[in-house]
């Protein structure tokens, strides 16, 4: 296959994936997030009917008969271990920003093959923020094809950080550092905005689900960055556990700067 075809096949990739993402817009602007009832899912977290309500637009206009399919909001089917190519998806991750009206969640959408995370999309319409990228075609930001910029020399680098690690205190040996943290939900949103050069770096302490990141990985590779687990390896989805052990993840260029590791010993 040559690699005008693979490019092509990939807008088309990318086109389905920002449909999907405009839909899913359009979904979210007819509920009010305040008067949502929340439920929890135990240690997953809450869940809403806005989650479930993208959850299903997404699936039915996602996958084709030979993809597979993995979001927080569906029972897990085993028979996507099969297929080389696999959705994975959070409907809104960030639902305790979406529904305190904190403009700090997203709708994420990953395209795996073969264990790789290519393509993605991630949408904030509180923010009105559009990512889109895949490995073949690079990053777009709201429509503009994104060079990731260089930020200045007397600009401290940036690292967006778990809100809900820092006030657990997972991120105090990191202060002093040399580096301004940032704390912010959704991991997925974290990832997208680091893809972008909106952001150096952010790592998770904690273990995350595939559909959290998948399509944040997809993006930050996309834009030149590297991505990887705390183990220090390129992450692999479409596992029979869908579960990483955390993330590293640095725009283009930065990985050099940081070292995460003493604070991640033992975790």
């Amino acid at each position: 296959m040559s690699s005008s075809h693979d490019r092509n096949a990939r807008r088309e990739d990318l086109e389905r994936i920002e449909k999907a993402l405009h839909q899913a817009t359009s979904i979210l602007r007819s509920f009010t997030p305040d008067k949502l009832k929340t439920e929890q899912k135990g240690a997953r977290g809450p869940v809403t009917a806005a989650d479930r309500a993208v959850n299903e637009l997404l699936l039915k206009t996602l996958p084709r008969e030979d993809e597979g399919w993995l979001s927080e909001e569906t029972s897990d089917e085993l028979s996507r271990l099969d297929r080389w190519r696999v959705w994975v998806v959070d409907p809104i991750d960030g639902t305790l920003e979406f529904v305190a009206g904190i403009p700090e969640w997203c709708v994420s959408i990953g395209l795996v093959e073969e264990g790789r995370a290519v393509a993605g999309g991630i949408c904030n319409p509180a923010a009105g923020e559009l990512f889109l990228g895949s490995v073949e075609t690079g990053i777009r930001y709201n429509g503009e094809q994104l060079t990731v910029p260089v930020r200045r020399r007397n600009e401290k680098p940036l690292i967006l950080a778990s809100r809900s690690e820092v006030k657990r205190g997972e991120w105090a040996a990191y202060q002093n550092r040399g580096f301004t943290i940032q704390a912010m939900g959704s991991v997925a949103y974290k990832l997208a905005r680091v893809a972008a050069g909106l952001a150096d770096a952010t790592w998770t302490l904690v273990p995350k689900h595939e559909w959290d990141v998948a399509a944040g990985a997809a993006l930050v590779t996309a834009a030149g960055g590297v991505v990887k687990t705390l183990e220090g390896e390129a992450p692999i989805f479409n596992r029979r556990q869908p579960r990483l052990s955390g993330l590293l993840a640095f725009a283009s260029g930065k990985e050099h700067l940081f070292d995460p590791s003493p604070g991640l010993i033992g975790r």
